[in-house]
């Protein structure tokens, strides 16, 4: 059995256990697409089956995608990781926030993860307004010196820093400098078209899920003002269809497996004849700043960084996630489209795929 039937059969089996109403995988190794799978239903009720083309959104596994074109720029000269952002975006330089660049947004050390008073969801789709709202906050505590997961915010930090740098509106630029060269104009989206919304699988929230811890740990205020009760809950948020108009790009993208798993693959080597930066630029990338956080949280620029393993990707709500092993040359991406993961499993369904691509391909 090959490693692509190998991965069917697990998630098959995923499936058929009622943990996951449909799950998409797809892997590269060493440059080829070798597990292209699916299984499972593109909604609680039509009965209408997932294919290897169906988008799922992917929530903050859209960050990795967003900091490859914030590197693509960054290698030709575009943009800078360490000038202040107010240079290219003048009315940021207020509040405290004069000093902040690039780097400090990309490994969310910026100090602003908080998002702007918003009173509608809607609001978040209107890249003008949010941008007004982003420039007026004021930093939480001193930039570069501690690390919060900017879980939106993010969004317009590097996308408005890169529109004025670039000229191009950032939906744009991720359009055409990651999904054109790789051909994956039909399956990688940051601000989806109204022509694909059929192709969409609908979230769910998770019917079944684990127990709480035992004690709760404490609440965090400032994780709650990260991601606010308006978009909360995120699935209800996404299954939107003004949710995935705007370009959030932090947290809206919708996607394939194959167009993750592919992406990553023109990070780490070519891919089709193309690759998307040099090992060079790559390799700055994937530093960490020393903010003395646990070694399980650490974030390179824009990628979350699996120390001397060679690993890093990002994932996002729910489940969907992207990596790659650079001293194996594979890459993973999957999708799914129920929220979280079941307490029926003792393993999440990320982690019984992963295991067996890599016990499949001798790794």
């Amino acid at each position: 059995m090959d490693v692509n039937d190998r991965v069917q059969k697990v998630i098959d089996g995923i499936v058929s256990r009622g943990n996951e109403r449909a799950l998409q995988v797809a892997a590269y190794w060493k440059g080829k697409l070798v597990v292209d799978t699916w299984a499972g239903d593109i909604d609680a009720t039509s009965g209408k089956k997932i294919d290897g083309d169906t988008l799922f959104p992917v929530f903050s596994t859209t960050k990795g995608i967003a900091a490859t074109a914030i590197h693509i720029l960054a290698e030709r000269g575009i943009i800078s990781y360490d000038g202040p952002i107010a240079q290219y975006w003048p009315e940021f330089g207020c509040n405290g926030k004069e000093k902040i660049t690039l780097r400090h947004v990309l490994s969310h050390t910026a100090a602003l993860p908080h998002m702007p008073d918003c009173k509608r969801p809607e609001e978040l789709s209107d890249w003008d307004h949010m941008c007004r709202l982003i420039a007026e906050l004021t930093p939480l505590w001193a930039p570069g010196t501690k690390t919060q997961y900017h879980a939106i915010t993010y969004s317009w930090l590097l996308g408005e820093t890169a529109r004025r740098a670039d000229g191009r509106d950032f939906g744009t630029i991720i359009r055409e400098e990651i999904c054109t060269p790789l051909g994956l104009e039909k399956s990688l989206f940051v601000g989806l078209p109204e022509s694909e919304d059929d192709r969409v699988a609908i979230l769910e929230a998770n019917p079944n899920p684990p127990p709480p811890p035992d004690p709760p740990p404490p609440p965090d205020p400032v994780a709650a003002r990260a991601i606010p009760p308006l978009v909360c809950p995120l699935e209800f948020w996404m299954n939107k269809k003004f949710a995935r108009r705007g370009c959030i790009a932090a947290s809206n993208g919708i996607m394939t497996a194959r167009a993750i798993a592919k992406h990553y693959a023109a990070l780490i080597g070519d891919v089709d004849g193309v690759r998307l930066i040099p090992e060079s630029r790559l390799k700055k990338a994937l530093e960490t700043p020393n903010t003395g956080e646990p070694e399980n949280v650490v974030r390179g620029l824009g990628y979350s960084v699996w120390g001397a393993k060679g690993g890093f990707g990002h994932g996002g709500a729910g489940g969907s996630t992207g990596s790659a092993d650079r001293r194996a040359q594979l890459t993973i991406g999957m999708a799914k489209n129920r929220m979280g993961t079941g307490a029926g499993e003792s393993r999440t369904a990320g982690e019984q795929i992963v295991s067996e691509i890599r016990a499949a391909l001798g790794l």
